[in-house]
């Protein structure tokens, strides 16, 4: 099996393993992965613009955004009050931020949305099962 062959069967069965997970997923963890995927495509983009590769920064960062996009939609803001409102802000800020890095090829500016990235997953994992 030549490399790429490889390739496409790993990312298939990838798919095929992503689908089934999610499926099965509760809400919370959904929220969890999505989280993850932001800090995995940020990261990739740090690493394509340290590499001067703009078109896959671009890639990686239009993923980004379309997550944070993702978890814009499950914020409940009538049940959620005063702490969903804040998280849809600090949701849209970083989007923002994205679309700054990527005009500026920023790694700085990616550095600071995972960081609060990061500090919204701590909070996010920290919330006991029984109420999941």
């Amino acid at each position: 099996m030549t490399p790429l062959a490889y390739r496409n069967s790993a990312n298939k069965y990838a798919a095929v393993h992503t689908e089934s997970v999610v499926e099965e997923a509760s809400p919370h963890k959904l929220i969890q992965m999505l989280m993850n995927g932001f800090l995995m495509r940020v990261n990739a983009a740090k690493g394509a613009i340290i590499r001067s590769d703009f078109e896959e920064k671009s890639t990686q960062i239009s993923k980004a955004v379309a997550i944070v996009g993702g978890l814009i939609d499950g914020v409940d803001t009538e049940k959620g009050g005063d702490i969903a409102a804040n998280l849809l802000s600090l949701y849209e800020y970083i989007n923002t931020r994205l679309f700054q890095a990527s005009v500026d090829n920023s790694v700085e500016i990616l550095d600071e949305v995972q960081s609060l990235m990061r500090e919204i997953k701590q909070a996010w994992d920290a919330i006991p099962e029984m109420y999941q």
